[in-house]
């Protein structure tokens, strides 16, 4: 891998935005760490590893942790295929608009309403992860009952939820700035929490490395043996390594983009591999009692290891720390859900394209997409409200539509490798370029990300539930594709095109914004 000479790189004021038919409308203002901060925010360590620790550890043993190196390789392949791309389109809605470079039009809309719509549920699962760790800090934030009936968890769940929902909302439509000095200042102790909560589990550690090996009895009952068991168990890994591409949806909001978006994604995936996968290994090596049942419990998981293994007080301190690390997540994850609205909508690729992407003249950001994409996740809770299993089939639903949208990118771009058609004769020069890696790195991305999707929407009944409750996330995922690809070939394809306000005012020689 390389980088080119800075050479020849453009040097306009908007960092190439009109070469793509469009105007600056967005506030740039987002520096290197608060576009780093954004890909960690969505990633987010502490809210994935802490959300569901129990889910791997309950089907997979300790020995799941071995999922989280695996899941890094798999994802450090799609993150280096989107580091390259960032570097070439910095524009907003990172997956909608790689795509469309790199497909037809059919193809980009599909990536980017899958992408939104997994965003969408990406957003109410996030806020789920409050109540995992609220009413181990205090008994009184168990908002309905006393967490012992069947359906009093999920339902303090959903309103929590709700209420964070509606705070990154207000924080989202008040402008980029705001929401990146929050989101930086979030990031900051999460990174602070975790590097001091890996070194005090190291030095608690009571548990020999061997039990990472150890497999015991988890294989009994599954054709595969420990695989089987193990494939479930590591999608507690998959649920959390991904949404690095947020850095490059901040493009149109980002100082020089070109360079800081590329560097921000892989610094986020790497960070979060090596802070994480250190907090796995060493909550796992220094739980006073892996044997405890609770550990497999959303009400226990790796909060009780730390608050068994640090004490109440300093161990509560770090879940304070957490609720911190999930607030900045649902942040990030609805800021890029709403650059992604926002970018379909610039486009006229949306129902009410031109209401969605207007921006507001004070706060320079897509409002109307910030109040639309917060009333949409809250109706996702409420709707889940009764059902206990909602955790599992929130997230599911989210991880797996966000799978199929990466592909919906590295497949096409792959495609366009193997006919020689990328990166081109004449690379742009300055920017992120994998050069002869390019093909083994895509074909790796494309072939992992295929396993994992299929992976991920296997209707496993311990994963999903019995009967027919096993199939509604497949159903739901393509109930929304099938009416989503309704609406684009019947109507949303014949009025695809820039909107005036935001085409750019100098458009000789540059392509059309749907080439």
């Amino acid at each position: 891998m390389s980088r080119h000479s800075d050479h020849g790189a453009p040097t306009s004021a908007d960092d190439g935005l009109a070469d793509f038919g469009y105007q600056q409308t967005l506030d740039r203002s987002i520096g290197k760490f608060a576009s780093f901060a954004a890909g960690v925010s969505y990633i987010s360590i502490l809210t994935g590893t802490f959300q569901l620790f129990y889910f791997g550890l309950a089907f997979g043993g300790p020995a799941y942790w071995w999922s989280w190196p695996m899941v890094f390789v798999g994802q450090l392949m799609v993150a280096l295929c989107f580091a390259e791309l960032a570097g070439r389109y910095p524009v907003a809605g990172s997956v909608y608009n790689w795509a469309k470079r790199l497909a037809g039009p059919t193809t980009s809309w599909l990536a980017g309403w899958i992408m939104f719509t997994a965003s969408v549920v990406t957003l109410a699962a996030v806020a789920l992860a409050y109540q995992v760790t609220l009413p181990q800090i205090w008994s009184g934030f168990q908002l309905v009952g006393d967490g012992t009936g069947p359906t009093d968890f999920a339902a303090s769940a959903v309103i929590w939820g709700a209420i964070l929902i509606t705070f990154t909302t207000m924080v989202n439509a008040f402008g980029v700035k705001l929401m990146s000095r929050i989101n930086s200042a979030g990031v900051f102790i999460e990174l602070i929490a975790a590097v001091l909560l890996i070194v005090l589990l190291a030095v608690n550690i009571v548990n020999p490395p061997s039990v990472l090996l150890d497999t015991q009895s988890y294989g009994e009952g599954y054709q595969l043996g420990y695989l089987g068991a193990f494939l479930v168990a590591s999608l507690a890994s998959a649920y959390v390594m991904y949404g690095f591409d947020t850095a490059s949806s901040l493009g149109e909001e980002t100082v020089d983009p070109r360079r800081t978006a590329p560097t921000a994604i892989l610094r986020a995936v790497i960070a979060s591999f090596v802070i994480g996968g250190l907090i796995l290994l060493f909550g796992i090596l220094a739980a006073p009692d892996l044997s405890d049942p609770a550990l497999s419990t959303s009400a226990g998981g790796l909060q009780l290891i730390v608050l068994q293994a640090l004490g109440s007080t300093i161990g509560t301190v770090f879940l304070i720390s957490i609720i911190i690390a999930v607030t900045v997540c649902e942040l990030a994850v609805q800021t890029a859900a709403i650059r992604l609205m926002f970018a379909m909508a610039r486009d006229n690729a949306l129902p009410a394209g031109a209401r969605l992407a207007r921006i507001h003249p004070r706060f320079q950001t897509p409002v109307v997409p910030a109040v639309l994409t917060g009333v949409v996740a809250v109706l996702i809770l409420v709707v889940n409200i009764g059902s206990p299993q909602i955790f599992t089939a929130v997230t599911s639903v989210a991880i797996i539509m966000i799978y199929l949208a990466y592909l919906l990118v590295t497949a096409p771009m792959l495609r366009r490798r193997l006919r020689g058609e990328w990166p081109g004769p004449n690379p742009p020069q300055g920017y992120f370029f994998l050069g002869r890696w390019g093909l083994p790195i895509n074909v790796l991305a494309v072939v992992w990300g295929a396993a994992m999707a299929l992976n991920l929407a296997w209707p496993r009944p311990e994963v999903f539930g019995q009967g027919v409750l096993r199939f509604l996330p497949l159903l739901f995922i393509g109930a929304i594709i099938v009416l989503g690809l309704a609406w684009f070939r019947t109507k949303g394809r014949h009025q695809l095109g820039c909107l005036p306000e935001h085409m750019a005012r100098n458009l000789e020689g540059a392509p059309n914004s749907q080439a």
